[in-house]
């Protein structure tokens, strides 16, 4: 009981070298012209959430903290409202004192 005969393997491993070359080939293009940089993530997330505070069912407070900011914004079934923007993190102040 033969699955595969012997001309459709040939024919599998012509066609699996031949996508293999063409993949080696565009690495050594890229690699040449200068996109041989990984691709890499920072450590460090640049956005958290501080602080939530449900107000009602429908809304919810939150302070977020992007890089050295904090903004407070309260979320609902209409969207989003900015409160206030700008607010300077607590740790910052600690480490300017």
């Amino acid at each position: 009981m033969n699955l595969i005969d012997l001309p459709q393997l040939i024919k599998f491993a012509g066609a699996l070298l031949f996508v293999l070359t063409l993949m080696g080939g565009l690495a050594l293009l890229l690699k040449r012209f200068g996109h041989n940089h990984p691709v890499t993530l920072p450590n460090r997330r640049r956005l958290k959430i501080v602080e939530s505070l449900p107000l009602d069912p429908r809304r919810r407070l939150l302070l977020l903290r992007r890089d050295d900011r904090e903004h407070l914004v309260i979320l609902g079934p209409s969207g989003e409202t900015l409160i206030e923007s700008g607010i300077e993190s607590p740790q910052d102040a600690k480490n300017e004192q």
